[in-house]
């Protein structure tokens, strides 16, 4: 049933609303900048190469942002009529889609983190395992999110809102799936700074060791970048549990506070995440336009199928 109401005492809803939703083109405007800034290395790198499982996956990602973004607005936008119904229906598939979206990015770390470690059968072995329990783990905390949820359509004062009601357990539940990921990133950020500590260390003597540091150095930057994204959101999620933002969520701190961890989140999944591949095969088209040497990096620049002495995959 629609609630219709000109009550002033839905003001600040109203209010709350409309800042959530200046949050919500701003990450589109981010996500639609980066998308205008990398389109033409995307086609040289990513649409005129031999397609692979990883072209897949950076597609997935980077274009499911935009389907992402667009789905917030209709959920959130206040002059945007959309039925309780069908605001369930988008909310549930922003879930989902996040949750397939940390799906892709962990096989992607996970080919780097293989290839890193030379191909290793043990690594491969002990991180998809680690990764399949997690995402499991995470899967069912989902789905019994989405079942307590409930919904509820209102116009007030001309604006069209949907009032998503979180009941139940829900918020542990999230909870314990942040914690999960915030697990999976940790494991990931230090076997990747342990190898690369360690191959810094046999390379001293060696005498490529110029070529393959500055490819571990890419390796590293795009992976600390994509971490030190994922640390800050982390640190905006902890503050969702403060009783300053709980006693008023419709405050104007607040929702700028929601705001910016959702414009964080976006650069997060939808940029940072597209570039740990993106960043590398930027390296390696310069390193063969560059260098006669390429040839002895292809194992470390990922390149699909390929093998010689440090292994590859993205």
């Amino acid at each position: 049933m629609t609630l219709v109401s000109n009550d002033p005492s839905w003001w600040s809803l109203i209010n709350a609303n409309l800042i959530s939703s200046y949050f919500i083109v701003a990450a589109s405007v981010g996500l639609m900048y980066d998308w205008a800034l990398t389109f033409g290395q995307e086609v040289e790198l990513i649409w005129r190469q031999r397609w692979s499982l990883m072209t897949f996956l950076y597609l997935s990602v980077h274009y499911v942002g935009i389907g992402f973004v667009v789905m917030s607005m209709l959920v959130d936008v206040p002059t945007i009529s959309v039925t309780d119904v069908v605001s369930l229906i988008i909310n549930d598939a922003i879930n989902w889609t996040g949750e397939v979206v940390q799906v892709i990015l962990g096989v992607i770390m996970i080919a780097r983190l293989h290839a890193m470690y030379q191909r290793s059968r043990k690594v491969l072995t002990c991180l998809v395992i680690i990764f399949v329990a997690i995402r499991i783990a995470d899967a069912v905390m989902t789905a019994m999110i989405t079942v307590q949820l409930s919904g509820e359509e209102f116009v007030l004062s001309g604006t069209y809102q949907c009032i998503i009601d979180y009941t139940g357990d829900s918020m542990f539940l999230a909870s314990m799936i942040w914690i999960l990921g915030t697990v999976w990133e940790v494991l990931a950020l230090c076997l990747a700074v342990w190898i690369a500590v360690k191959h810094f260390r046999e390379l001293r003597q060696h005498s490529t060791r110029g070529i393959v540091r500055d490819c571990f150095t890419v390796l590293m930057k795009t992976h600390v970048s994509y971490f030190a994204s994922f640390l800050a959101i982390s640190c905006f999620k902890i503050g969702f549990f403060s009783p300053t933002l709980s006693v008023d969520i419709y405050s104007l701190n607040t929702r700028i506070y929601f705001g910016l961890a959702q414009i964080l989140q976006s650069m997060q999944m939808f940029v940072l995440g597209p570039r740990l591949i993106l960043g590398v095969r930027e390296y390696h088209a310069e390193l063969v336009a560059n260098s006669d040497a390429a040839t002895a990096m292809i194992s470390i620049v990922f390149q699909e199928r390929v093998h010689v002495s440090t292994g590859s995959s993205v």
